[in-house]
């Protein structure tokens, strides 16, 4: 028994929306073809106001209802551990250098306070100009410009937009959760 072919009209819609669904959930390749494209564009880095003291940021219209945002990192900051919750994203160095520490383990979502690390779980990568990475839901990080006399720029990009971010301490192989925040606490 075959099934009917749907009428070109609903093959249409369904096609729209399909192309909806695809445009209002950007993949992590997708995001981080926008964080590249974005970091490359030279006018857009430059329009970014540098405060010697503390990072600054501009929000950016990602693709596909994402959430994007321009920073700029004064020698010697960084954003200490933490995750994007239930986001993915993407992020690309657009000048100067950023090094990411990041955890190549999956861990519990909620409903824990402290947790003892494996050995073998940190990663490091040193990110110059041109690169970066994507990274998916719960991914455990740390971001730094370590240069003692530059100002970095990235680029980031997340989807959905960022629901909470959860923050971390760390001692040795000691990871705690100290703060959740939520949209409203930095906006």
């Amino acid at each position: 028994m075959s099934l009917p072919s749907p009428s070109p009209a609903l093959a249409s819609a369904s096609a729209s929306a399909a192309a909806a669904a695809s445009a209002a959930a950007p993949t992590q390749a997708e995001l981080l073809d926008f964080v590249r494209r974005a970091a490359a564009d030279a006018a857009l880095i430059a329009s970014l106001p540098l405060d010697p003291e503390g990072r600054t940021w501009v929000r950016l219209a990602g693709p596909g209802d994402s959430e994007a945002w321009l920073i700029g990192w004064p020698p010697g900051t960084g954003t200490g551990w933490h995750d994007h919750a239930d986001s993915v994203g993407a992020f690309v160095t657009a000048a100067g250098e950023l090094r990411e520490n990041a955890l190549a383990a999956r861990l519990p979502t909620d409903g824990w306070k402290t947790l003892e690390l494996d050995d073998g779980v940190d990663r490091e990568r040193r990110l110059t100009v041109g690169r970066g990475r994507a990274f998916g839901r719960h991914h455990v990080h740390e971001v730094l410009n370590e240069s003692a006399d530059r100002h970095a720029v990235s680029v980031h990009a997340y989807y959905p937009p960022l629901p909470q971010i959860r923050r971390y301490s760390r001692s040795g192989q000691t990871l705690r959760l100290e703060q959740v925040e939520r949209p409203q606490d930095w906006q």
